[in-house]
C-alpha cells in the first residue's frame, strides 16, 4: 500500500487494503484488508467497505454507507448518502451463509440517491440513476432511471444526469451536453458525433 493517499486520523485501513493513488478516506471509517480502491475515490464518513469489494477510480462514497463483499462499481460511481446494500437474500443471524453472497455490479458513471437500497445480485447499468429512497430489486439497464419501492424505470438518462425525451423518431438530446442519444428496442445508445 502507498502513501499517495489520505486517511483521516479517525478511520481505520487494514493491512492488506489496496488504495489508489488520490483516494481521501474520510472520518470514522474502515477499510478492510481485501477491499480494492481505485484512485481518486472519495470516502465519506462513518463508511465501512468490506473485503472483497472493488471500487473503481473516482468513486464517490457518501457519508453512513456500508459496502459488503460481493459489491463492486466501475469507475466514476456516486454512491449517495446512507444507501444500503445486501449481499444475502435470506439473512438470519443464527444461520451462516456467507457462501451464498450474492453478486451486485454498479456500472461506470451510475448514481444511486440518498437512502436507497440495492438488493444483492442485480447489475445497475452504467449512467444509470437509481432515485433517493429507491428499492431496487431487479436489474436496471444502461441509462434508467428508477425510482419508488419497488424500483420502477420512469424514464430516461445522460451521461451528463440531464433527463432525456425521446422524439418519434427514438432520438434524444442532453440539455447540458448536446449528446445525441438513441432509443433502439428498450436500450439506449450514445451516438458519437
Amino acid at each position: 500500500m502507498g502513501t499517495d493517499f489520505y486517511v483521516h486520523e479517525t478511520a481505520v485501513v487494514d493491512a492488506g487494503a489496496s488504495i489508489g493513488s488520490g483516494t481521501r478516506i474520510w472520518h470514522f471509517c474502515h477499510i478492510m484488508p481485501g477491499a480494492v480502491l481505485g484512485p481518486e475515490c472519495n470516502i465519506g464518513q462513518n463508511c465501512f467497505i468490506a473485503n472483497g469489494v472493488t471500487l473503481g477510480r473516482n468513486v464517490k462514497v457518501q457519508n453512513n454507507v456500508s459496502i459488503y463483499e460481493g459489491v463492486d462499481c466501475a469507475d466514476d460511481v456516486f454512491i449517495g448518502p446512507s444507501v444500503v446494500f445486501t449481499n444475502v437474500l435470506n439473512p438470519r443471524s443464527a444461520v451462516n451463509r456467507k457462501d451464498q453472497y450474492r453478486k451486485t455490479h454498479i456500472g461506470t458513471g451510475a448514481s444511486i440517491g440518498a437512502n436507497a437500497t440495492i438488493i444483492c445480485g442485480h447489475n445497475i447499468g452504467s449512467y444509470a440513476f437509481i432515485g433517493a429512497g429507491a428499492v431496487v430489486a431487479h436489474d436496471v439497464p444502461a441509462y434508467a432511471l428508477v425510482v419508488g419501492n419497488p424500483a420502477k424505470q420512469i424514464g430516461w438518462m445522460s451521461t451528463y444526469g440531464e433527463r432525456l425525451v425521446f422524439d418519434e423518431q427514438g432520438t434524444a438530446v442532453c440539455t447540458e451536453s448536446g449528446e445525441r442519444y438513441s432509443l433502439i428496442n428498450n436500450e439506449v445508445i450514445r451516438v458519437e458525433q
